[in-house]
């Protein structure tokens, strides 16, 4: 199975090129099966393919799945975990029920990515856990943020719903 990196240059037009001449910015994108838009006062766009964008949305579904059918198996949570530092190899910072925390809300995310819609979860999954790690790397930033708050009163907290 190929995958479109949508980092270099060749697999990217502007927003100009697209306005000008959309026949043949949308035959690059059909024959690449996803092609970046880039444009100067906006976010770059990607311009794909409905049958590219449903294997997408297959493939993340059927590895959604895959993961939590392992999860329920004490070999497969066993294996799952043993390969994390592989993929992120800043979980090495992380303690033994920190890891099982993020394995769990990881594959919770891809769950809910692939089953709802809800893309932002993993990624906020992935970069939340990040940072802990990084924190927990740091002896200093880890210092500080185990430090007691004391008296320090911060405010009223809003809660959004």
């Amino acid at each position: 199975m190929a995958i479109a990196h949508l980092s270099s240059e060749s697999e990217a037009v502007t927003f100009t090129d697209l306005s000008r001449n959309p026949k043949a910015v949308a035959a690059r994108a059909a024959a690449l099966g996803c092609l970046r838009v880039t444009h100067r006062d906006a976010p770059d766009m990607v311009l794909t393919t409905a049958i590219h964008a449903e294997r997408t949305e297959e493939n993340l579904t059927t590895a959604s799945r895959l993961f939590l059918a392992l999860m329920k198996q004490a070999d497969g949570a066993r294996s799952l975990l043993l390969a994390l530092p592989e993929v992120f190899p800043w979980v090495r910072h992380l303690d033994d029920e920190e890891v099982r925390e993020f394995t769990i809300e990881l594959m919770d995310a891809l769950s809910d990515a692939a089953e709802l819609g809800a893309r932002e979860a993993v990624h906020r999954a992935i970069v939340s856990w990040r940072a802990t790690a990084r924190i927990n790397a740091d002896p200093d930033q880890l210092r500080a943020a185990l430090r007691p708050l004391g008296d320090v009163d911060l405010g009223p907290v809003e809660v959004h719903e």
